[in-house]
């Protein structure tokens, strides 16, 4: 099987040496299929995304030597497909718009005693699941911020969670269970989607077959699954590779600036010595 793979960064803040080991990880699965390797800029946070970050991805990756097939795919540029998918899941009922705070969401949580502990965090407790219209129309008319959240209990009513799976390399066939994660967040007022909801629906549109990224991410497939359930998506298989760390043992981030390839490549090293730093090739 030809695997289709992508790298797929968000530019807040300049690659690092574990984003070049995901891309490397990425290519080298395409290059040994004789698939595609694709780019794409997940850019949907305008509060945190630059031009600059942009920029500095496709000279550090080209300085690298990783070729990529054109065009890149810009999220910031596709905002109307991921508004039609959010009409669709509206029209059947399986989102509500939350107007909590997260000083309210909190309070509630020590109030109420009972939210529990999802792989994302605490699990949102449903304030405004049982908004009636009224309520809503009448927040909606004072402007208040809000959020769409997936309502989990209908979402999952009508699937059959022991058929909800996904190929993992090297380990076979994963079970889900979407339940833990609750009524997570699909979209907010200002930007009709979220990482969940562009991420599925990019990497089946773009006919990526293997995705290949961090194992942070791994928790994140169980809803990716869901939702490619409920949008009718192909399920690629997954590979989630372990993470690079630095010399403390703390997991690589942008604020890490001395691991970045533009101060590597400031320090005079040279594109093999960067690819050997992360066993590429």
């Amino acid at each position: 099987m030809k695997y289709i793979t992508r790298f797929a960064p968000s530019p807040t803040g300049h690659l690092h040496l574990g984003h070049v080991y995901s891309a490397s990880l990425a290519m080298q699965a395409a290059r040994d299929t004789g698939g595609l390797f694709l780019l794409r800029m997940e850019d949907i946070d305008a509060g945190r995304c630059r031009p600059e970050f942009e920029l500095g991805i496709y000279e550090d990756l080209s300085w690298l030597g990783f070729k990529w097939e054109e065009p890149v795919r810009r999220q910031s540029e596709h905002m109307e497909d991921y508004e039609a998918l959010i009409s669709r899941l509206n029209d059947r009922d399986l989102i509500y718009p939350c107007f909590c705070t997260r000083k309210e969401i909190k309070a509630e949580i020590v109030r109420s005693n009972a939210a529990p502990h999802g792989p994302e965090g605490l699990v949102y407790p449903g304030i405004c699941r049982g908004l009636s219209d009224r309520e809503r129309q009448r927040n909606f008319a004072l402007g208040k911020p809000y959020a769409l959240r997936l309502n989990m209990v209908k979402a999952t009513a009508d699937i059959d969670l022991a058929t909800l799976r996904f190929q993992e390399q090297d380990k076979g066939y994963i079970q889900c269970n979407p339940l833990p994660f609750g009524d997570i967040v699909l979209a907010r007022k200002e930007t009709p989607t979220s990482y969940h909801l562009s991420v599925t629906f990019d990497d089946a549109i773009q006919g990526v077959n293997h995705i290949v990224r961090g194992q942070d991410l791994f928790p994140s497939t169980h809803i990716h699954r869901l939702l490619q359930a409920l949008l009718g998506l192909p399920t690629p298989s997954y590979f989630h590779h372990g993470l690079i760390s630095d010399g403390k043992g703390r997991r690589l981030s942008k604020r890490d600036k001395d691991a970045t390839i533009k101060s590597l490549r400031e320090y005079g090293y040279q594109p093999e010595e960067v690819l050997k730093m992360v066993k590429y090739g």
